[in-house]
């Protein structure tokens, strides 16, 4: 509930605490238990639907060969919000990755010991229906659709897995390096299919304004080298500025 001044829902009184009532959940629910379910407002279900319609439109043109084939195994609909306990199902399956409730940004050691542990940590509040199409920081729609169907592929959550496994022995400033590499991989990265730049970083695929961004040529990729000094994080997600947009050749 304790939104900066530039927050779309700064004002928006009854938007703050619904945030901290949800949030309240993450924060009581304990490994092992079912993650709460959310029974999401009429204003809630209409930001989800007004996404998810122009993302269908633009995602089967711009997104990874991976994320197509795994998107087909969620039955995203536009008239209901997706549960974290539902999803969390079909990722153990897929590839052993389950889904815990948080209640906002964690520190980066804490996100990434999560990954080593084969746990996604995932925010269940939505942004503020007054822009649907922006959130200064992650919501469910940015993690159901951006994050949880990549998840659901055995070589991409074998990258996550290992980002996970190289933060256990670093020391601080090796957090923050891998921090970065997840965030211009996981978040905002880019590959190149034949001639095609595809995208299958959560930041571009869960923002129709990103997608258009990249496929218009405007957005400047550069190749990635895991063991260069990385550029600056914003984490004005869907408001990423071009030239921080960087791409990778391959998926490993």
């Amino acid at each position: 509930s304790d939104l900066s001044e530039d927050h779309p829902g700064y004002l928006d009184t009854f938007y703050k605490q619904r945030r901290a009532d949800i949030c309240n959940l993450a924060r009581e629910h304990r490994i092992g238990e079912p993650i709460p379910r959310i029974e999401y407002t009429p204003d809630e279900v209409a930001v989800w639907g007004t996404v998810l319609p122009q993302l269908k439109e633009l995602i089967p043109r711009h997104a990874c060969k991976e994320f197509l084939r795994c998107w087909q195994l969620f039955d995203f609909r536009e008239d209901e919000v997706p549960q974290l306990e539902d999803l969390s199902l079909v990722l153990q399956q897929q590839t052993g990755f389950r889904i815990r409730p948080v209640a906002g940004l964690l520190h980066p050691r804490l996100f990434l010991q999560g990954l080593a542990y084969k746990t996604f940590h995932s925010t269940q509040y939505m942004r503020h229906v007054s822009r649907p199409d922006y959130t200064p920081e992650p919501d469910v729609v940015h993690e159901l659709i951006g994050h949880v169907p990549m998840l659901a592929d055995p070589a991409f959550a074998e990258l996550v897995h290992a980002i996970g496994i190289a933060s256990l022995g670093a020391d601080e400033k090796q957090i923050w390096h891998l921090t970065k590499i997840y965030w211009y991989t996981v978040e905002f990265g880019v590959v190149r299919e034949g001639g095609d730049v595809k995208a299958f970083g959560a930041g571009i695929l869960s923002s129709y304004g990103e997608l258009q961004h990249m496929a218009s040529g405007a957005a400047r990729l550069e190749p990635l080298d895991v063991f260069a000094p990385q550029p600056k994080m914003s984490y004005k997600v869907g408001r990423l500025a071009s030239s921080q947009m960087r791409g990778r050749q391959h998926i490993p």
